[in-house]
């Protein structure tokens, strides 16, 4: 397929949203390609994981640089001599400078484990369950400089059981993202969506 836009992966861990997004990206019609996926940490499974699918990997670490600037700017680069057109992060768990944020403006995805704006950051699930909220769910938006902050492209909702625990609740949640995060960058490669202020207008809800 021609005219399948070429998106890069961040990655640090084990990379199961970056195994739904190969999963997609294998089917002839989906208008996306992954032409490199990068991890901030040597030997994690992601890497693997692209390897597998030939997909080209670098590692670019963190601690190889005086600051977070130097290390953006290998990232920067490396992404732009494979020619990435999308940035996609999937569990890259490092926080990104307004000013990377600002080169990637509405080209860059973040998939994150709640139905965004609640509960952003860290221990999620934690959360979740100490609120008493009985749905919850996952949210792909386009990112900026504030953690967790940004246009959001699509959601999908997932119950809050009786007896859940944060890992019942968390194993629960990634199955719905590994169908939201291929979704959602289709919608953006394709075109079906753009953003209009701070707003994504052409939005298509996923629900698990």
């Amino acid at each position: 397929m021609t005219g399948r836009k070429r998106v890069g992966v961040l990655i640090s861990g084990r990379g199961s949203n970056l195994q739904a997004l190969i999963d997609a990206a294998k089917a002839p019609d989906y208008p996306a390609e992954l032409v490199l996926v990068i991890s901030n940490v040597a030997g994690v499974q992601g890497l693997a994981r692209a390897e597998a699918a030939g997909i080209p990997t670098r590692v670019i670490s963190h601690k190889d640089f005086a600051g977070r600037e130097p290390f953006e700017a290998a990232l920067d680069a490396a992404l732009n001599d494979a020619g990435v057109e999308i940035l996609c992060n999937a569990g890259f768990m490092r926080l990104l400078t307004e000013s990377f944020v600002a080169r990637w403006h509405d080209r860059h995805l973040n998939i994150h484990p709640s139905l965004l704006p609640a509960f952003k950051g860290l221990n999620t699930h934690e959360r979740v369950l100490e609120s008493g909220a009985k749905i919850t769910g996952a949210t792909v938006h386009f990112v900026r400089a504030a953690m967790d902050d940004g246009p959001i492209i699509a959601q999908a909702s997932v119950p809050v059981n009786p007896g859940d625990t944060p890992d019942i609740l968390a194993a629960r949640v990634l199955e719905a993202e590994h169908k939201l995060y291929p979704h959602a960058l289709a919608l953006v490669a394709s075109g079906a969506v753009r953003v209009e202020g701070e707003h994504v207008v052409g939005m298509t809800q996923q629900n698990s």
